[in-house]
């Protein structure tokens, strides 16, 4: 297995723009960093609610042919990266009902963290589910009977949840966004014209040209119609802290977007600024682990005064569907994505900047790779603290056992890695890089602190709406 923490999942949506189809699939394009796996469309006009879902790249998934069909002047997408549910076509989204008041679809970024307590209780009054994610609960508690019209089983429906979500939703005549309260994965919101655009990262609102106008609140329901925007906040008056996910800034969400307040390259750099300061070291050069080292060893160079270039080769034509090599051939997989450049590192004195190490082989790998290359020394620098313990909300990082950092010491870690030097920067350097209070960040992954009751499969606890 590999160090690549696994990406979670963007949404999209759109309303009143006749190209609502295109446009989604344009916004996807940005997203595809957030969800390699699957992708989805659905399409409104008024009266009726289309679906194309495909396994893999959205620029495979959607040929002209497809689109053309996928006619309306609203629209959500998804990618997709599972992080609840096995990897199926059953289990892309959007996922699309017919319900007693129409068709609805949805498409979810998070995870809920009482899912199986409310599967198990649904399930028990007759409820029959068509996939294994947690984001079809949601469309199971909207379409209880007792509640008049959408938004009032939008309010009724975010209580009974627990969890990570930023949704979209899209009726025949509607489109409706939700953030959880805790504020953990982004979603904004735009114009483009007329129209009102929602979408996980605001790079998907560069792509098409439509304006930044605000995030979605922390809480917040919008509902967009022919009259326009509504908002809703049925947690107003309640105790829920906020917990962004720092890992969006860490590496998650794209550099040239707009996360949380501020912009995700600036942040990173500020990462190996702070990094440079808390883990000095003699060096000749300073080499980013590309992509997503690339800002924080910026920062790094810039902070120490160690020339900035690149060590390595990166092959962005390999995507994670890409045939695993045989036995023979294992020692070429790293390569085929990541190749040292030997003129570059040879007799040099480097160092490595990371975003993180997960499992520890993959970074074992990349120092192998520099040493037979000629590196004289490698040092390893990562801009995040060590991870210890696995999230809950929506990234998939690997159990408690399989993370490095659980079981081994940073000098274990550094025997292991087989590099001269190891530093992580600290919990208090990485929060110290972004501007909101340090309190209104998760960190569970790096101090095993979660900000939600969690509930796993022995938890005997219910909801208190359930009881």
């Amino acid at each position: 297995m590999g160090d690549e923490v696994k990406d979670h999942c963007g949404v999209f949506g759109i309303y009143g723009h006749n190209l609502a189809a295109e446009l989604t699939y344009l916004g996807l394009f940005a997203l595809q960093h957030r969800g390699e796996e699957s992708t989805g469309i659905a399409v409104a006009d008024g009266s009726h609610v289309l679906l194309h879902k495909s396994m893999g790249l959205v620029g495979d998934a959607y040929p002209k042919e497809v689109l053309d069909k996928l006619k309306g002047n609203a629209a959500i997408g998804h990618v997709r990266y599972s992080t609840t549910g096995s990897t199926t076509i059953t289990n892309a989204q959007p996922y699309l009902v017919d319900y007693s008041r129409g068709k609805l679809a949805i498409a979810h970024n998070g995870n809920l963290v009482n899912a199986h307590i409310l599967r198990s209780e649904l399930e028990a009054y007759g409820s029959i589910f068509g996939s294994t994610t947690d984001s079809e609960i949601f469309v199971h508690l909207l379409a209880k009977p007792s509640y008049r019209n959408i938004a009032e089983a939008l309010m009724g429906s975010v209580k009974r949840v627990e969890g990570a979500y930023s949704i979209t939703i899209l009726t025949e005549r509607e489109l409706v966004g939700i953030r959880d309260p805790h504020g953990f994965r982004p979603l904004c919101l735009g114009r483009l014209g007329e129209a009102y655009v929602l979408a996980s990262e605001t790079c998907a609102l560069d792509l098409i040209e439509a304006t930044y106008v605000r995030d979605i609140e922390p809480g917040e329901i919008v509902v967009i119609d022919a009259k326009g925007l509504k908002s809703y906040f049925p947690f107003r008056g309640t105790n829920n802290r906020l917990a962004h996910c720092i890992f969006e800034h860490v590496y998650f969400s794209r550099p040239d977007s707009k996360i949380f307040g501020e912009n995700v390259g600036l942040v990173r750099e500020r990462l190996g600024r702070n990094l440079a300061k808390e883990h000095p070291i003699k060096a000749d050069l300073v080499i980013p682990v590309p992509d997503s080292g690339n800002f924080a060893a910026l920062g790094f160079a810039n902070e120490s005064g160690i020339p900035l270039t690149h060590g390595f080769t990166r092959n962005h034509y390999v995507g994670r569907t890409f045939i695993n090599p045989t036995q023979e051939l294992r020692t070429f997989k790293l390569r085929i994505k990541l190749n040292p450049i030997k003129e570059v590192v040879a007799g040099k004195r480097v160092v490595v900047v990371d975003d993180s190490i997960v499992r520890g082989n993959t970074s074992r790998s990349r120092v192998k790779l520099l040493r037979s290359a000629g590196a004289k020394e490698v040092h390893l620098r990562v801009s995040c603290p060590p991870h210890i313990s696995p999230c809950h909300y929506g990234i998939d990082f690997p159990s408690r056992e399989e993370l490095i950092a659980y079981k081994n010491t940073v000098e274990g870690i550094r025997k292991f890695l087989d590099v001269d030097s190891l530093g992580y920067l600290s919990l208090e350097g990485m929060l110290s890089a972004v501007s909101f209070p340090k309190e209104n960040y998760c960190t569970a992954c790096f101090t095993e602190s979660y900000p939600t009751r969690l509930f796993d499969e022995a938890d005997k606890f219910k909801l208190e709406q359930a009881k």
